[in-house]
C-alpha cells in the first residue's frame, strides 16, 4: 500500500517504510519551492523527464528496510524515452547510454558472466539496490536544469536516513560529485566503494577494472546478506 504525498503533486505516491523518514520534508520551504518550480515548468509546455509518477521510483521499487546497497547517480537521462527514476536505467527495450554500457562491461570482467539485464535496471532494485539520482527531474534535452532546486536536499535526507538508521550497507560512489554528496557516510558502519565515473570521458582512467560488484557482493556475504544477481 501507498500513501499520497499530495504536497508535491496530485498523483505523487511514496511507500510508507520511506514516508516515515520523510514525511517532514514534504511539509517543508524547499520542497514548497520545488513544487512550485516544477508547476511553473509544466505551465510552460516544457517536457520533464521522468514523468510525475516516477520521481520516487527509486524509493517505490525499493522499500527502506530492504535496501543493502546504494548507487548514486546525479541527474535522471534527458533524452526522450531513457528516464524512468532508476539512476543509469532505461526501461526495456531502449538502448543502453554509453555509462550504462561501461557499467555492463565492468560487470562481464569484474564477474565474468553476462549482466543479469540489458537495460532496465529493476530487477537489481527488487534485490535491494537503491539506484538513487541526487537530482529527480531533469528538462528534456538540457542536463543539470533541474539542479540547486531543491531536490539535493531531499535526497541528502535519504542517505542521512540509511546513514544513521542501518547498518552494514554498501554506498557505490562514482565520480567526484557523488563522492562530495556521500562524504558524509560513516565507513565505520558501512561500506563505501569509490572510483571515477563510468562515463566515456572517465571511464578508462579507472573505472574499468575497479570490480565494485564483486566487491559488495564479497561484503554482503560477508555480513550474512545475500549477494545481487548483477
Amino acid at each position: 500500500m501507498q500513501m499520497s504525498v499530495s504536497d508535491l503533486t496530485s498523483n505523487i505516491k511514496i511507500t510508507p517504510s520511506w514516508l516515515k523518514y520523510l514525511e517532514s520534508e514534504f511539509k517543508s520551504d524547499y520542497m514548497t519551492n520545488l513544487k512550485s518550480f516544477l508547476q511553473a515548468e509544466i505551465k510552460k509546455n516544457k517536457t520533464i523527464f521522468p514523468n510525475g509518477p516516477n520521481y520516487f521510483e527509486a524509493l517505490n521499487r525499493t522499500d527502506f528496510d530492504k535496501v543493502k546497497v546504494v548507487i548514486l547517480g546525479q541527474d535522471p537521462y534527458h533524452g526522450e524515452g531513457q528516464a524512468h527514476g532508476l539512476s543509469f536505467s532505461v526501461p526495456k527495450g531502449v538502448r543502453p547510454p554509453p555509462s550504462l554500457l561501461n557499467i555492463f562491461k565492468e560487470i562481464r570482467t569484474d564477474l565474468n558472466k553476462e549482466p543479469s539485464v540489458k537495460d532496465d535496471l529493476s530487477s537489481w532494485a527488487d534485490q535491494g539496490v537503491l539506484l538513487l539520482n541526487s537530482v529527480l527531474t531533469v528538462e528534456m534535452g538540457k542536463p543539470a536544469s533541474h539542479q540547486g532546486r531543491g531536490w539535493e536536499t531531499f535526497t541528502d535526507k535519504i542517505i542521512h536516513a540509511l546513514n544513521d538508521q542501518r547498518e552494514g550497507l554498501v554506498f557505490i560512489l562514482w565520480g567526484a560529485y557523488a563522492q562530495k554528496k556521500g562524504a558524509f557516510i560513516d565507513r565505520s558502519k558501512h561500506f563505501v566503494i569509490e572510483s571515477v565515473h563510468p562515463s566515456p570521458l572517465s571511464a578508462h582512467r579507472g573505472f574499468m577494472g575497479s570490480k565494485p560488484f564483486s566487491k559488495a557482493n564479497a561484503y554482503l556475504k560477508k555480513n550474512g546478506k545475500s549477494e545481487i544477481n548483477w
